[in-house]
Formats: structure tokens, sequence, C-alpha cells
């Protein structure tokens, strides 16, 4: 099974770049998007058309604001879907159950629970810093409670953040900026420390790629860049990695998609 995760920045906008593109070259099973950018009804009007794809659709309450989607290929079965924490929205916390800004989706299948994620942004004067900060606490604890139903979990998503220093470019001259403070490097340890495996960094521990550039200084064009964009899964399933990949070649965002196949 193929699973590519992705940015898009506005679906509009990435149609109009690599998009289709994606689709044609990559065949994935399943495609996760993140900042999708479009409510409900601007999306009906759009009368988008994914072929052979089912659309499971999260936007944000605010128009033209974060929003999630995930497309699955025809004949993979769905069985449930939850936005949000709602499946453990008392436990979860209210601020995040509703999920208005539209970051989370899960959808149960057969063998494996699958969430998409799109964690929030600190600002650049860290103003959301602590809102980020209980997003994850949050989300560490349905992590956990849904991983006690007994199916491994993928997580992929855009996680705003560069793990280690060799997630991004300049380490050092970005230690106290948006992205790259010590409280989200510390949290996305926690993560990991909490029964999931980074599948890029496992699969490549050395290897310097990125999957977000800023649209400034011409970043992409010299590869000034972060790894931000990540797939985890649970430890148990780490064994049927075949491969962790970032399509750095595909345009129309300011990200890259990431992707995972499987052998589940």
């Amino acid at each position: 099974m193929k699973i590519i995760s992705w940015n898009v920045n506005g679906i509009r906008a990435a149609m109009k770049g690599g998009f289709w593109n994606l689709f044609k070259e990559e065949k994935p099973d399943i495609l996760l998007l993140q900042e999708i950018k479009i409510a409900d009804r601007a999306r009906e009007k759009e009368a988008f058309n994914f072929g052979a794809y089912e659309g499971y659709w999260n936007p944000a309450a605010r128009p033209g604001y974060s929003g999630t989607a995930v497309l699955v290929k025809n004949g993979i079965r769905v069985l449930n879907y939850y936005i949000g924490f709602e499946k453990f929205s008392a436990r979860g916390g209210s601020a995040f159950g509703g999920d208005r800004e539209g970051r989370v989706q899960t959808l149960e299948f057969e063998k494996f629970y699958l969430i998409n994620v799109y964690f929030p942004h600190s600002n650049r004067d860290l103003s959301r810093l602590p809102f980020k900060l209980k997003f994850n606490q949050a989300f560490l604890r349905y992590l956990l409670k849904l991983s006690k139903e007994g199916k491994p979990l993928i997580i992929g998503g855009d996680y705003n953040v560069a793990h280690q220093e060799i997630d991004i470019k300049n380490a050092k001259s970005n230690t106290k900026n948006a992205g790259f403070t010590i409280e989200e490097r510390r949290w996305m340890t926690k993560y990991l420390e909490n029964g999931l495996v980074d599948t890029f960094r496992y699969l490549n521990p050395d290897k310097i790629q990125y999957s977000w550039w800023t649209y400034m200084f011409k970043a992409r064009e010299r590869n000034i860049g972060w790894r931000i964009d990540y797939f985890l899964v649970s430890v148990k399933i780490a064994k049927k990695l075949k491969k962790a990949f970032i399509l750095d070649k595909i345009t129309g965002s300011d990200h890259a998609p990431v992707g995972v196949e499987l052998d589940i």
C-alpha cells in the first residue's frame, strides 16, 4: 500500500501546479492533504473530480484557512471515519474535540488506523506556541487511547517541526525560531518515545532531504529547507515498511509530498 501526504497550501493553487502529476506518476492508494484552504460550499461549486477516489473532507470553520482531506482509492474499505478528536473528545478536550481549524481526521481500516494531521504553526513571534504545545499534549493522549484498541497507527501530515539538526539546513541560526524551538522538538521526541517510529529516518538514517522551503530568497532552488512533513507509524508495523520518501521534484506548493509504502 502506498500512502502519500501533502500540504498543498491551497488545493486550488496546487491543482495549477503539480497536483495532477502526483496522481499520474505516483498512483497512491491513499492521499492525505493538509491546508486545503477551501470550505465545503466553495468545494461543491468547484465540482472536483478525483476519478477513482472517494474524498473525506474536514475544512476549517474559517474560510480559506487550514483544513484537511483524505482521498481513498475505490476498493479500499473504510470502516469508520472520525473528525478531530471526536472519538475520544471527552479526553481530548473541548478546545480540540470539535476541530474548528480542520486539523485532524481519523480513518479506520481493517488492519490499521490512519490519521491525517496538520499541526498548528507557532507563529513567527511564537505567540501560538502555547496553543501548539496544548495541541501536542491532547493529540498524544488521543493516539495513546486509539492505540489501545489494538490496531497499529499510521500518522501522516505536516507536523510543523524539524526534529533534529539533520532535518534543517541552518540549525544554529534557527534554534529560537518557530518550528525548531526546543519545546517543539522535545514533543516530537516524546511521540517517538511513546511507541511511534519516524519512517523516513528509520529507513534513511543519514539522508539529508527537505519537505518545505520558504518562498523567499529562492530557498527551494538553493535547497535551503526543512523536513517538517512526516509519517509516524506504530513500532509493531515498522518492519512492514518498504519505502519512505520525499517527492521534492513535485511542485505546486511550498511543501513537497512525502510518502510511505507498507506491506500491510
